[in-house]
């Protein structure tokens, strides 16, 4: 480790576990920032996203796809829903559940989220070269399987992996 990011006396026998940690932080705090741009918050943009690739669903599946618990899922779509991009409607096979589409206006901010994603790359991955951007994905794949294969993370696990987070 560099001498500007070292950890705390307390998290000296988990240095990888404070790194990602503050890395997600900051990178949540600038995601954040180049959403606020098309008037967004982190996680609407992955809700978002889960619809624009696999069409309308029911709330409750979008909630256990996001990793979200139903109170969580049920602020994002309900933000969506009044800033006009996601619509809920009840589903005909199941009049008891909840189904969320995206509205015309959500689906045109696709182009937008796309270019902000394509942006945040580019801001986290720097200078580094393909091969290293290569290395560092691999290590943090590895890194999300060795997480989701522990005891507490099996039911997080095969809920993520149905979107594909764990993909090599």
């Amino acid at each position: 480790m560099d001498e500007g990011s070292i950890a705390p006396g307390a998290a000296a026998g988990g240095p990888i576990s404070h790194t990602i940690f503050r890395l997600a932080r900051i990178h949540s705090l600038l995601a954040g920032r180049l959403l606020r741009e098309v008037g967004l918050h982190p996680s609407q943009e992955l809700l978002l996203m889960a619809l624009w690739d696999g069409g309308p669903r029911r709330q409750t599946d979008l909630g256990a796809e996001l990793g979200t618990d139903s109170a969580g899922t049920t602020r994002i779509v309900q933000r969506l829903e009044e800033a006009g991009y996601v619509r809920r409607r009840p589903d005909p096979a199941d009049r008891r559940a909840t189904l969320v589409e995206t509205t015309p206006a959500g689906a045109a901010l696709r182009e937008h989220v796309e270019r902000i994603w394509t942006h945040l790359e580019e801001l986290t991955v720097g200078d580094m070269t393909p091969a290293e951007q290569g290395s560092a994905l691999a290590g943090l794949l590895r890194l999300e399987r060795n997480v989701l294969a522990t005891d507490p993370c099996q039911e997080l696990g095969r809920r993520v992996g149905k979107r594909g987070l764990t993909r090599e």
